[in-house]
């Protein structure tokens, strides 16, 4: 019970800390940004608070256009497919949610969760199947929508995944609830994320997943190399510098013999890479 009422005076002081340090009345957003960030400078804020805080007010002036996975890294399940030709592509991306595709028009006609299929999987006996009968409603929503009205609408309809159309109404992109999230709260663990104490995964003779914060004396220890600590810190910050900017999703780019592709970014950094090894005598 003490500490219950501890935790109740902690949270009441910091309330008070932070309204204490809000008391010169921010003019416009710039000032407020500043005045929060003061308040982490005086340990008021904590580091990931500050993010967080950051980060909401960034989604009110972000629209879904700027975050959304393009098209072109969309995995479509075709509207006409059977669970032959299902199932490895289930298996190949791991992702949970796949847009069906009618081949005639080439939209949208539904979303198809994984998860329905494990009947079929499971079943002594094949079973009639159509993508038809098992597929969900898919929601459209323009490029233009604002984050924080897509958050809510999200969280309001229960839907995980919204197919984004472009001013013409074709598909440009998709984007889920744990895209927006991820603008607050900063990066969510997925299907490519590994243990947390472990920065490079390596997955066969070549090929390596490796977080982004993977400290640059670590990786030139792992991979027998010598990059400089003075340029970069990190193993993102090395990839960052060769592509020139902050680079999407699928981007690729090689340095000297390893290929770094880039499995999850955002618009601020990069979270994770595929690394694959050149070899040499192939070329």
């Amino acid at each position: 019970m003490s500490q219950l009422l501890d935790d109740k005076t902690n949270n009441r002081t910091w309330i008070e800390r932070l309204g204490q340090a809000l008391m010169g009345e921010p003019k416009d957003r710039d000032d407020l940004v500043q005045l929060i960030r003061d308040a982490e400078k005086r340990q008021l804020l904590g580091h990931d608070a500050l993010a967080m805080i950051e980060g909401v007010l960034q989604v009110s002036e972000l629209q879904v256009g700027d975050i959304m996975i393009p098209r072109s890294q969309i995995v479509f399940i075709s509207r006409d497919a059977d669970l032959k030709e299902i199932y490895p592509c289930v298996i190949e991306s791991s992702h949970s949610r796949f847009p069906v595709q009618d081949n005639d028009t080439s939209q949208v006609a539904g979303i198809l969760l994984a998860k329905d299929l494990l009947s079929y999987a499971i079943a002594e006996k094949e079973q009639k199947f159509d993508v038809r009968d098992v597929m969900r409603p898919v929601i459209f929503v323009p490029e233009s929508k604002r984050l924080n009205v897509m958050l809510h609408e999200f969280r309001a309809n229960r839907n995980h995944m919204a197919i984004v159309i472009d001013e013409y109404g074709s598909v440009a992109g998709l984007i889920t609830i744990e895209d927006v999230l991820e603008q607050i709260v900063g990066e969510i663990e997925d299907e490519h994320d590994f243990e947390e104490e472990a920065f490079i995964l390596q997955r066969n003779e070549s090929e390596y997943n490796i977080k982004a914060l993977t400290d640059i004396d670590d990786f030139n220890e792992h991979f027998k190399t010598n990059y400089s600590a003075d340029d970069v810190d990190t193993v993102g910050g090395l990839v960052v510098k060769s592509f020139g900017h902050v680079p999407e999703s699928g981007e690729i780019t090689q340095i000297d013999k390893f290929q770094f592709e880039v499995l999850r970014a955002d618009n601020r950094r990069v979270h994770l890479l595929r690394m694959t090894i050149i070899n040499n005598s192939e070329k």
